[in-house]
């Protein structure tokens, strides 16, 4: 299956998200919302039933009905210890008493004590607990019995249920068939106290949570509706935002897909102004352009060079061949030998390169560079030049011998095609690494070519003849290989006391 582009996906994510964020804190706003006004609808229950204790206390049993707090339309009741209500509000006029938290699970035929209330309607009732939630019956009689005199204390403590009345359109508590529209949660609070003659009582008072729930609906609502407005407009301006962040992208790509169908390294991608990392990632293509563009000139000339440098041995062996064919008497065989010698040398030291070019790691070995040095000065009987061997201070180093033994050999042929009289060679060591240097005493290398020589096929002296100055490719050579064994080589030293190139390695381990 074809996966989405990179814009889909932003913004399918994005949506994702803000749709999990905005749902978690949707919840969290309707879950605080609703116990804030739960809250607050039972402390204004709590408050009705304490100042109603509060005016039943300064009345008899016989005037309790007449009290202020039991004129309302909320739903309030005082009820004795017997369950009898002593009075109520114009709701639950003619109704049993609200409670114990009214026994929800009664029969419905047992009126309890509703049968002994003054004026009660059993199937009423009966109705009346069935729409009470489960909850701890509150006895009455708790609040202790005993007649006395003088005002008494309403009790602190207060409890607190959630019941179900039968309302009208206006959401007022009603009893008539012919009103009731529905139901409505009330929290009830029931709080003990006595009359002034000392009765003691409960007084309940309802609060209504129409409020909580008509805010909680609303909000809900809401949340429903925005939510995929608000959703939408996250998809489309992220979608728009990752699509002018990716054109700079796409102005890359297609670039490079030009450069691919034309091999024209030259050509470069566009760099955006901004410094972000588009832009970082334009400018690291832009460098890989470059350094592949330097990479295949430089290929290119190491093969021009190459085919140049192989024509004259092979030329030269071939009109010899061909003269010794006509005239075998006119053949010199050490001439002949001699260009050979040169075509293998010349080979072999292409074919290195082409595996250094390939990425080729040295061989794991310990090289004793002091060792490596004595061997080959031994036998180098045949140069024209002595060599003087310096202080040769011990050490190994890690690579191949045969890699190391061919950068001694270029350096030493170097040397002695442009000493005067003698070449110098030593080994010291250097902090954690040694040092091996071969220094002649011919004209020395300037400044400003100090690194072009090691550049491939490169010879200062364009008067030397080729045959005396070789192809230019063997301090190349020993810098690719110093720089595959961690280490460097440099020209070092005035430019009048000759020549001093100086091979760096780091000491082996251990």
């Amino acid at each position: 299956m074809r996966r989405a582009s990179v814009r889909v996906r932003a913004a399918l994510g994005a949506t994702v998200v803000v749709a999990l964020a905005l749902v978690a804190a949707g919840f969290f706003v309707v879950a605080t919302l609703r116990g804030g006004l739960a809250d607050t609808a039972r402390l204004n229950a709590e408050n009705a039933a304490r100042g109603t204790a509060a005016q039943i206390a300064d009345v008899p049993d016989t005037e309790v009905a007449q009290v202020d707090g039991l004129d309302g339309d909320e739903p309030a009741q005082v009820v004795d210890a017997d369950g009898k209500v002593l009075g109520a509000s114009d709701p639950l006029k003619g109704r049993g008493p609200m409670a114990d938290f009214a026994r929800a699970d009664r029969p419905d035929d047992d009126t309890g004590d509703a049968g002994d209330a003054e004026g009660a309607d059993p199937d009423a009732d009966a109705d009346d607990a069935a729409d009470t939630d489960d909850g701890d019956s509150s006895d009455s009689a708790d609040a202790g019995g005993g007649a006395g005199g003088g005002r008494a204390e309403v009790d602190t403590d207060s409890e607190t249920k959630t019941l179900t009345f039968p309302v009208d359109d206006d959401g007022e508590v009603t009893y008539d068939k012919e009103d009731v529209v529905g139901t409505q949660e009330f929290n009830v609070a029931a709080v003990q106290g006595r009359t002034m003659d000392g009765t003691p009582v409960t007084v309940y008072s309802g609060a209504s949570l129409g409020a909580q729930q008509e805010a909680v609906s609303t909000v809900t609502r809401s949340m429903l509706f925005g939510l995929p407005v608000l959703l939408l407009v996250v998809a489309g301006v992220t979608w728009l935002v990752t699509r002018r962040a990716l054109r700079p992208v796409e102005g890359i790509r297609q670039e490079m897909s030009a450069i691919t169908a034309s091999t024209d390294l030259t050509r470069r991608v566009p760099e955006p102004d901004a410094r972000d990392e588009v832009a970082r990632l334009a400018r690291t293509t832009n460098e890989t352009l470059a350094a592949l563009e330097a990479s295949v000139e430089r290929q290119r000339r190491f093969v021009a060079d190459a085919s140049h440098e192989l024509r004259s041995p092979i030329a030269s062996l071939r009109t010899q061949l061909e003269v010794a064919a006509a005239h075998p008497e006119l053949l010199d065989l050490d001439e002949a030998v001699e260009d050979t010698v040169r075509l293998q040398t010349l080979a072999a030291d292409l074919l290195l390169l082409a595996r250094l070019d390939a990425g080729e790691r040295p061989a794991e070995g310990r090289v004793a560079l002091d060792a490596l040095v004595q061997e080959h000065v031994a036998q180098r009987v045949a140069d024209p030049h002595p060599v003087r061997v310096g202080a040769l201070e011990t050490g190994e180093v890690r690579g191949s011998a045969g890699q190391l033994s061919r950068v001694l050999a270029n350096l030493l042929d170097n040397a002695q095609r442009h000493a005067a009289s003698q070449v110098s060679v030593a080994v010291r060591r250097e902090g954690d690494g040694l040092a091996l240097s071969v220094q002649d005493d011919g004209e020395g290398v300037p400044e400003g070519e100090r690194e072009r020589i090691f550049e491939r096929f490169v010879r200062l002296d364009a008067a030397r003849s080729r045959d005396e100055g070789g192809a230019g490719l063997g301090l190349a050579i020993a810098r690719d290989v110093a720089e595959r064994h961690g280490g460097s080589l440099r020209v070092e030293g005035p430019t009048g006391d000759g020549a001093r190139f100086v091979l760096r390695l780091p000491l082996a381990d251990g």
